[in-house]
């Protein structure tokens, strides 16, 4: 059987531009399947804020990152890349979550060199190269003891500046030297957020199968990460419950859709039961609770 890893190498080494679908829970999993993506992504912001209702800023855990991504890849047959942030404090840190990720069938993840407390009011800065390197070789050391494929993406901040909320300096130079040095450690692929107007010149200095994007489509890069559904889903939900409070009923709700029992196996298991049911002499019946 074709690991998750190795499916998604496959399409990368295919050096067709494609999207990964965004994904923050098993039924939004099942949903980016279904519609047709090729890949999923499970943003670290989107999930910690989602199922923990915590930021993303080092204190949400690789142990509940790994646990939702697990509940996801294992719903869908499509690979799945995830959020890894930091893969902890340690190079030690760094190859037990890689072999934690590998073990529960996610396809890869993407590693920052930001230090922690990340994406707060902290002026923290980036991890040195050398640190982020031994992060990367740790990771993929995991990698090939686990006998199974996995695609590794680095995450350079340099270009996220203070100004912006990130911990780099802006200096294309450091940027361009990073992104080199983690490609020699071990990394299959780059990612440079958040500047799409760059883009372009990265994807001439690295290629465009080196180089990822999130939350934008640039042509001739190796693939979007599609992320921020968790959002629009959280507003409904704002907007269906202050509805429900204010005027005692909602009225902007979509209760049903028809795609929903197929989405989670319904027809699956009342086919079992009915079968249970007819072999044992018991009653059945043509229709099942909504």
């Amino acid at each position: 059987m074709t690991s998750p890893g190795a499916k998604l190498r496959a399409l990368i080494d295919k050096g067709e531009h494609f999207v990964c679908g965004d994904t923050y829970s098993a039924i939004t999993g099942r949903i980016v399947e279904h519609v047709g993506f090729p890949a999923a992504y499970l943003g670290g912001h989107a999930c910690s804020a989602f199922h923990y209702a915590v930021p993303d800023n080092g204190v949400y855990s690789q142990v509940e990152q790994i646990e939702q991504a697990s509940r996801i890849a294992n719903v869908m047959s499509i690979p799945l890349i995830a959020d890894a942030d930091t893969l902890g404090e340690t190079v030690a840190d760094a190859y037990h979550y890689t072999r934690r990720y590998i073990q529960q069938g996610i396809a890869g993840f993407h590693v920052e060199d930001e230090r922690n407390p990340k994406h707060s009011k902290h002026v923290n800065g980036l991890w040195s190269i050398a640190d982020q390197q031994a992060r990367i070789d740790a990771a993929r050391r995991a990698q090939k003891d686990s006998g199974q494929d996995f695609v590794i993406v680095a995450r350079c901040d340099e270009l996220y500046t203070s100004e912006m909320g990130g911990g780099g300096t802006g200096s294309w130079d450091e940027a361009v030297k990073r992104g080199h040095a983690y490609l020699e450690a071990g990394a299959d692929v780059l990612f440079y957020p958040p500047r799409p107007d760059w883009v372009g010149d990265l994807v001439k200095e690295f290629g465009g199968n080196k180089v990822a994007t999130m939350g934008f489509s640039v042509p001739g890069t190796g693939f979007n990460m599609a992320t921020g559904g968790w959002v629009t889903a959280a507003a409904n939900h704002l907007k269906m419950m202050r509805e429900l409070k204010d005027e005692g009923q909602v009225k902007s709700g979509n209760w049903n859709f028809p795609e929903k029992y197929e989405l989670i196996d319904h027809p699956l298991y009342d086919g079992l039961i009915e079968e249970w049911a007819e072999k044992t002499g018991r009653q059945s019946r043509p229709n099942h609770a909504p």
